[in-house]
């Protein structure tokens, strides 16, 4: 199977041979995240790190996005979800309501959190579970929601 790089460089290809100009600016917009990092970090980066950099810039679309509605400009919404929808082909399947909150479960216990001073040790065991598969804000709000309870 092939590594993300290399997926993303077959895009760039086909979209210039297919001379589909949108796809292409949304995948060199991509490489050039990822070649910015490994130059910055002088690391190779894994199939891992290309998904921590689509999962940043999926973040900042949807930002965008919510910003350009409260704008109204729904030409840019347009482009910025055609944008989100490229840059989510690159992680992987996002994880539904049961599975994170059974995860959310698991850490607590596993941290033996018993009130909101123990959010950062919950959290710390989670993220790594959930990065890019799940949106940390709402796992964070989950994660608050349970040991406020308890």
């Amino acid at each position: 199977m092939a590594t993300l790089k290399e997926r993303l460089s077959d895009q760039i290809k086909t979209a210039m041979k297919s001379g589909n100009k949108e796809e292409l600016g949304f995948a060199r917009s991509l490489h050039a995240a990822v070649r910015k990092k490994e130059i910055d970090d002088r690391v190779d980066l894994d199939d891992a790190g290309v998904i921590k950099i689509a999962a940043a810039l999926v973040k900042q679309r949807q930002d965008s996005i919510e910003q350009f509605r409260q704008g109204g400009r729904e030409d840019l919404v347009t482009k910025e979800q055609a944008e989100l929808k490229f840059l989510q082909t690159f992680l992987p399947a996002q994880m539904d309501e049961a599975e994170v909150k059974s995860l959310v479960d698991w850490a607590i216990s596993e941290a033996k959190a018993t009130g909101p001073k123990d959010l950062g040790q919950v959290m710390k065991i989670l993220l790594p579970k959930v990065q890019g598969r799940a949106d940390g804000k709402w796992v964070n709000q989950l994660v608050r929601e349970k040991i406020g309870q308890g």
